[in-house]
């Protein structure tokens, strides 16, 4: 029923259906880091959203507890991009 309100599409939906209900298995299909960090965390390499979700098939019924416990792991894919040099904000 979220998903019939113009503008909710399937990401806003399971993030509602996480929070406001414990749904356990509301995986946030289209978020920009997850497939990747849930790839990286169970075969060591980046993934798609349809990688993610053929990876937690297993775990059907907990898919979103499982996709916490591994964000919660602190393992991630290395940074790709050059680091930031820093600024010095004293001549502001």
């Amino acid at each position: 029923l979220l998903r019939a309100l113009p503008g909710i599409g399937v990401w806003t939906s399971a993030e509602v259906r996480q929070r406001s209900h414990g749904d356990a298995d509301a995986l946030s299909v289209g978020d920009y880091h997850l497939s990747s960090l849930v790839g990286w965390a169970l075969t060591g390499q980046r993934a798609d959203d349809a990688e993610m979700l053929r990876l937690l098939a297993p775990y059907l019924g907990h898919r979103h507890r499982v996709s916490r416990l591994l964000r919660s792991d602190g393992g991630r894919p290395p940074a790709r991009g050059p680091r930031a040099r820093v600024r010095d904000y004293r001549s502001f």
